[in-house]
């Protein structure tokens, strides 16, 4: 797994940027005035902070697990180390590009800028797929 360190590595980024997200999300959840405990209030919009720290929160649940996944696919698969270092490293750019856009851009316009990060994401995954279907 020496080989794959860089990689490693990058994905660990990744989960932390998860775990952070989770932690924000909490916190403004918790800092309502009114809250049940793990449920959004339904008349909340891209507006509210709180919105979207939950939804930049489960858009990563939705996204990061399918990408580790592939990348841990691509290790055992044997792709190249730096074709699956500089993918982890653009999905992970562009995963934290499109947090801190979530965070502070309040519009329910789409697509918003963060839209861009997530179809970099996007294409990344894809051409992660590709290499490791390349692989076989």
């Amino acid at each position: 797994m020496v080989e794959y360190s860089g990689t490693l590595f990058t994905l660990t980024l990744l989960l932390t940027m998860v775990v952070i997200q989770a932690i924000i999300a909490t916190g403004a959840h918790r800092k309502q005035t009114q809250y049940i405990p793990g449920v959004v209030a339904s008349e909340l919009d891209h507006h509210s902070f709180v919105f979207r720290s939950h939804r930049t929160f489960l858009n990563s649940l939705e996204n990061v697990p399918v990408f580790i996944l592939t990348a841990m696919l691509a290790m055992a698969a044997g792709v190249g180390a730096e074709a699956l270092f500089w993918s982890t490293a653009v999905f992970t750019g562009a995963r934290a590009i499109h947090m801190v856009l979530f965070y502070a851009i309040a519009t329910n316009k789409n697509p918003s800028p963060r839209s861009y990060f997530y179809m970099v994401g996007l294409l990344t995954q894809l051409t992660l797929l590709g290499l490791v279907f390349a692989a076989f």
